[in-house]
């Protein structure tokens, strides 16, 4: 019993340790290498690409935020992950009539942030879209009353 317990000692011994070897290289060394290689060339993005409103981190521009008070744009729901952080244009430009009648803002100006905000693409194809944190953002920053006590009170 003693023999066999020490050829299988014998037998397995290299094979553990290849797979300790394997987790310590792939599993703490590997990480923490690509990860500080990341905060080295990328930090926004390795960060979360968080967007920043008067010093505070509202929110990431690559992960849709919960808006459903009709005085903000709204991020699309019928995207596949249900993550998007982007609309079209002219999926924001048919949100206007909405939040100019639940705000006192003009949808000349309510399009002329649209415009401001607008993102093109980095090829000729696709389609220019918004980022929808970004828009509610620029429309608090209007300062229409019905905007006051936010980011604060709404968790941005």
């Amino acid at each position: 019993m003693m023999k066999i317990t020490r050829k299988l000692l014998q037998n397995c011994g290299p094979a553990i340790r290849l797979a300790a070897i394997s987790l310590i290289l792939c599993g703490l060394v590997f990480p923490l290498v690509i990860t500080g290689f990341a905060q080295l060339i990328f930090p926004s993005q390795a960060n979360g690409s968080l967007v920043q409103f008067n010093g505070k981190a509202v929110g990431s521009s690559l992960i849709a935020q919960n808006f459903s008070l009709p005085i903000f744009f709204h991020p699309r729901n019928d995207s596949a992950s249900g993550v998007d952080p982007d609309i079209t244009v002219q999926d924001a430009y048919s949100q206007i009539p909405r939040i100019s009648a639940a705000t006192s803002i003009s949808v000349d100006t309510l399009q002329q942030i649209v415009n401001k905000n607008e993102e093109g693409t980095f090829w000729i194809f696709g389609t220019p879209y918004v980022n929808v944190l970004k828009l509610n953002l620029a429309l608090i920053q209007t300062g229409d009353l019905a905007y006051n006590g936010f980011p604060a009170s709404s968790g941005l």
